[in-house]
């Protein structure tokens, strides 16, 4: 009999050592750990040693994963009642900018929409979008996440730090949605909103965008074709924040509920 065959004999008969229970006390086991042979009962004792070892990293790794998602659950219900209080349709896109901002730790974030009802037409958040940004936009089907290759909406992250820069003393946090969406980038991320096309270092001195997410905002009052409406851009200077292997769907979330509150912006 080949080894194979001794295997398969021992699998369909698994009461063989029951039968045969002296034979467990004499055949002797090459030490993974030493060159001093070992019983079967200790081989079998050292394999679910390292079985147990195994299961428990596997558990510890799913435990901060729980307590992270329990983490970014809590963050995401905060920034949802932020969106849900803002009553002001005009501060509804610096709101729901600057409460990730704030509330995720993310160092830069902007949007932009188009195609919004005539009242809007003229708002800082629907400046600065071209035909490349909408087409762009309408291809997302997931959010995007990974390297900042010189992406145009990355444009809209280094104008919120210079519109700060450039605003007289007392209206950056009111002159304009540009001006507002750079509140809160001093603290411990630092402003690291610059275009990423600047070269290491961006506008006014800040850290260039690194990674990047862009996630495709949709009117969910109209079918699949078409209803794009505008696109949200968050950027960071760490190239690991927003990586092509990271999971987006907290991202599509907090998409689907910024879309949802931005829709008052569209004709009807």
């Amino acid at each position: 009999m080949n080894d194979r065959e001794v295997a398969d004999y021992l699998l369909a008969n698994p009461e063989f050592f029951a039968d045969h229970a002296e034979l467990l006390a004499t055949i002797r086991l090459a030490n993974p750990h030493g060159k001093a042979a070992v019983s079967l009962q200790e081989r079998q004792m050292e394999m679910l040693r390292d079985k147990n070892k195994l299961l428990e990293r596997r558990l510890a790794e799913l435990l901060r994963y729980g307590h992270e998602n329990d983490s970014i659950s809590a963050k995401f219900n905060r920034w949802t009642a932020r969106v849900m209080a803002e009553r002001d349709p005009y501060a509804l896109p610096r709101t729901i900018s600057h409460g990730l901002r704030e509330v995720f730790d993310v160092p830069q974030a902007a949007l932009r929409v188009w195609d919004v009802a005539e009242p809007y037409l003229q708002a800082d958040f629907t400046r600065q979008v071209g035909e490349e940004v909408r087409i762009f936009a309408g291809s997302l089907a997931t959010p995007y996440c990974g390297a900042n290759t010189g992406f145009e909406a990355a444009q809209w992250l280094a104008s919120t730090v210079s519109a700060v820069s450039a605003a007289p003393p007392g209206e950056g946090s009111g002159a304009s949605e540009a001006a507002n969406g750079a509140n809160g980038a001093n603290g411990a991320n630092g402003a690291n909103g610059a275009n990423g096309a600047n070269g290491p270092h961006g506008a006014n001195g800040s850290e260039a965008i690194e990674s990047i997410s862009l996630i495709a905002l949709r009117d969910p009052e109209r079918d699949e074709t078409g209803n794009v409406f505008g696109l949200l851009v968050m950027g960071s200077a760490d190239p690991r924040r927003f990586h092509d292997g990271m999971a987006t769907d907290f991202l599509t979330q907090i998409g689907t509920l910024a879309s949802a509150a931005l829709s008052r912006l569209l004709p009807r």
